[in-house]
Parts: C-alpha cells; structure tokens; sequence
C-alpha cells in the first residue's frame, strides 16, 4: 500500500501490438463542411489518421455545402485547427493536398449531377477506386433529404464500389420521427450501408467496458444479480447551455443525453457476451438489452423520473445566471436540464437490480462515469462498516476524464482490533506511457472507412430505445402537473433525486479518479 493509503496497479504492456489493416482507397464527402464539426472535429481526426499511416495512400476529402468556396479557400479555412508548428508544415501541407471543395444546394436534387461529375473527375485525377463515403454534418431536417438525392444519380449504388451514408445524432426526436427516418433512409440505402454515429461509443474507456467484461475470469461471474446491488451511470456537465440555448430549449437532457449516449452505455454495461467480437454480434446483443427494458408507463414516471432545471446561483464567488435567464431560452421554460431515471431490465442476468442514470448541465464538475455496485456481505463482522457508501465493494469505470478503472474495498487499519477502511485499487489510461489513445471521431472515421459498424448504432436499436422513452416525453406534454425541480447552478441538481435510490445515495464523482477519497478536485 502507498504511504497515501492508495494501493496502485500497473498497467500490463506488450509489445505485440495488433496492427490495424490498411484502408481501401475512397474519397470521404463531408456535407456541411463549412460548419464547426467539420473544422473542430473532422478535419483533425483525418489529420492524426494521416500520421499515423491508418488512410489510405489513394485518399481524398470533398467538402459540400452552400457556401462559395474553392479548394484553396476551403484548405485555408481548415488550418486553423491543425498544428501550426514548423516541423509539421510538410506534413499539413501534404494533408492540406488531398481536400477538396464543391459548393452544392445540398437540398435541390438538380445540383446532384455536379456532385457525381466532381466525384468522378476526383477520382479519375488522384487514381482513386469510387468508393464513397458520405458524412452528412448537417441539420437533420436533410437527413433523409439528401440520400434521397444521392439516390437520383445512383450515388447509392454499389456496383463500382461501396457507399456509405453516416448520419450525426439526433436520430429523430421521438418515437414517430425515428421510425419515419429509418424508413425513408432505408428507402434510399442498405442497412449495412448506413453508419449512425455516436461519439461516446469512440471512446477508449467505454470500449473497454467489453474487455474489462469478457476478457476478466473475475469479472463476468459477477456481473449478474446474485452480487451487484445497483448500476449507476453518470454525464454531467459543468456548462450550461452557452450558445446554444435556442437548441437545447427545444432538446433538453432526454433528446440530448439519454435517449442515445446514456442508452447505448447501457447496453454496453447489461448486454451478454457476443458469440465473437464483430459488428452484428455485439450490437445484436445491445438490442437483446432494449428488449428486455421493463416499460415505464406515464403513471410510472412520476415515481421513478426526476427532471430539473439550473437556476440562478454563485459558484466560485461568481454569480451564474439561471437557465430561464439563458439566450434564445423561453423565460417560461419547463425544458429539462437536468434528468435522473430508476428502471429495471427484465432478463435472467439483471432480475431485480436497479439501474439508475442521470445527466444534466450546470453540475459541479464534468464527469462520465459507471459504478458498478456490489452488494454486502452477507453477515456483518466489522462493526465500523455501517456507512453504506462504505459497506459495498464499488466498480467504477470512468469514461471522462482522468479515464481509468477504481475498485472499492475494505482492508484492516494498521493497529489493535478490526477497524476497516475503504481502499482503492486504480488503472489511468495515461499510465500507458507512448500510447496513442485516439480520440472517438478518430476512430469512428476509420471503423467506417473499414467497413467496421460495431461501434455504429443499429436502426432497430434507436427505435427501440425510442420505444423505452417515449412514455416519459408524453407523460410530461400530457400532465403538467410533474414538477420540473429547480437546483442552483454549481450543484448535483435537484435533492429528489437522491429519493429514487433505496438504501443509499447517488455516488458524487470529483474530476479526479485518482486519490478518490483523499481529496475532490472540481
């Protein structure tokens, strides 16, 4: 044990890396390619791609949107989020090189023949097989807009080489609108083809929720209801809306967390071992999940959801305004701001354990983590364990930041008699000395670019999910009587939420995993 009363694990290294396969050579067409996500995340993720030899050698980029723009512009616009030193000048301009631009009314079907053209010219010039990849960063309203269009000049077909469409969240925005979307998307292209994307599911650390699973002797025979007592996820937020409060008012945290990141987390945590480690498999697993999700009827809701709303407080000596306050918000606003839910998934493995997610915005820290609760002995011989927090073994598995894995457990204080304190056994990511650990549009990009969908959602997993929520978004349109709690910004939000746990509390995460316990850094 460290003399800070932590005991700490090293990581296992080998050096027998497995070395990812190169791509077919492509052209990945970005459509809103003059916005944010382009510049902030793309872009970017395609430049660690390059160094580190993952694309192709035959590559390009074409961005697509309404703004006029030429190649050189659109290069010039897109160095601003790439390294500027000068021993990578050759490198971002050798990069710079293999982007393109084609301005396009992306919503009028007779600018399509431009785009074919563009993509064939491209492909001719740089000796590059057509195969396409189409990243629709847009609005959703031209989700199913623009395949449509694509479809016209057979930019859905498959018989020169592959085509495939990846959609951004939201997935629709209730239970009809993700069904009328699945339609019309499959009316357009393959299931296979299209890659619905979810950026929490490119994280490291929720990927290795799966190995830490079935890769572990001493986990899985565990992972069930006879030893886990509760399941606790949680995605908070120190920001509030900031700039986007015109959004999230007609979002809030259900359409914005739940709905799709908390979910698929869940089915991650809850779903049983796939037969092999392939796309079909592990997601047909995470669909069993949904399946097997008891239903919350809208008399349920009540009981078992808790929605809250950040209101005007001082944090750190700084007054913060409320979210009614917020620009483009209604000054009546009853959007959710913060979300806490109890269910329970009815199947063999999880019969009678709670789960229980939250997610909001203006709560002490930023923090995405999964506890895994482990239930008490079955007789108590140290009498110093009454504390509930410290009477169970936890698992924590913390997805941002400070990513690693904690585990909870008692051990004997030095001296006379049993006294027993809580320890912590630890794993960092950055312990990985020389490790890249990609980021999530990194490796979501090059899944695609592969023809790898494991860590893509599934059309009948969203509407599934879908399915589960549904009743909660019409509970709340239908009684207005369900309260929307207000919490003071800076804090856990409302204190109700502690009610939908029985016997305990909700874990208080800090931003460090490390020395938990010791000190909270916030």
């Amino acid at each position: 044990m460290a003399s800070n009363g932590l005991l700490q694990v090293k990581p296992y290294r080998t050096d027998k890396l497995k070395i990812m396969s190169q791509t077919e050579s492509q052209i990945l067409v970005i459509f809103g390619a003059s916005g944010d996500l382009t510049k902030r995340k793309l872009i970017p993720a395609l430049y660690e791609l390059y160094l580190r030899n993952f694309l192709p050698q035959k590559f390009a980029v074409l961005g697509v949107s309404r703004t006029n723009l030429s190649d050189e512009d659109f290069r010039d616009k897109m160095t601003e989020f790439l390294p500027s030193a000068e021993e990578q000048k050759a490198q971002v301009n050798d990069f710079l090189d293999k982007l393109y631009y084609q301005p396009l009314a992306t919503d009028d079907a007779y600018d399509y023949p431009i785009l074919r053209d563009r993509l064939t010219t491209l492909a001719k010039q740089n000796t590059i097989a057509e195969n396409f990849i189409f990243y629709l960063s847009t609005p959703p309203k031209l989700y199913d807009v623009i395949p449509a269009n694509l479809a016209s000049v057979d930019l859905n077909q498959t018989a020169d080489g592959f085509r495939r469409l990846i959609i951004e969240k939201p997935f629709g925005t209730d239970l009809e609108s993700a069904k009328r979307l699945n339609k019309k998307l499959l009316d357009y292209f393959e299931e296979e083809q299209i890659y619905r994307i979810d950026h929490y599911l490119g994280k490291e650390s929720v990927q290795n929720m799966l190995v830490t699973r079935f890769a572990n002797g001493i986990f899985e025979p565990i992972w069930n209801h006879n030893f886990i007592e509760r399941v606790e996820i949680t995605s908070a937020e120190a920001l509030g809306v900031e700039e986007r409060g015109g959004y999230y008012d007609n979002s809030g945290a259900m359409r914005d967390m739940v709905q799709n990141h908390l979910m698929q987390m869940v089915g991650m945590v809850a779903m049983e071992p796939p037969v092999v480690i392939e796309a079909d498999a592990i997601r047909n697993e995470v669909l069993k999940v949904f399946q097997s999700l008891r239903p919350i009827s809208e008399e349920d809701v009540v009981n078992n959801v808790i929605r809250g709303q950040y209101i005007e407080s001082h944090i750190k000596g700084e007054a913060v305004k409320g979210y009614r306050d917020e620009k483009g918000v209604n000054p009546e606003s009853r959007t959710e701001t913060f979300f806490a839910m109890k269910f329970f998934i009815d199947n063999w493995r999880w019969s009678g354990v709670p789960f229980y997610i939250r997610t909001g915005k203006k709560l002490p820290t930023r923090v995405t983590e999964v506890v895994i609760h482990f239930k008490k002995t079955p007789h108590h011989l140290f009498g110093n364990l009454a504390d509930d927090q410290h009477s169970h073994n936890q698992l924590v598995i913390r997805i941002q930041p400070d990513e690693g894995i904690l585990l909870k457990f008692g051990m004997k204080v030095p001296g006379a008699g049993f006294n027993v304190q809580t320890v912590n056994m630890d794993f960092h990511y950055d312990e990985l000395r020389n490790v890249h650990l990609p980021a999530a549009y990194e490796r979501l990009l090059l899944d695609c670019m592969q023809g790898d969908a494991t860590l893509y959602s599934r059309g009948d997993a969203v509407v599934k999910a879908w399915e589960f929520v549904q009743p909660i978004l019409n509970a709340w349109a239908n009684n207005p009587e369900i309260p929307v709690y207000g919490y003071p910004a800076g804090t856990w939000g409302p204190d109700v939420a502690d009610q939908l746990i029985e016997n305990g509390t909700w874990r208080y995460p800090c931003k460090n995993l490390s020395n938990d316990g010791n000190y909270c850094e916030l």
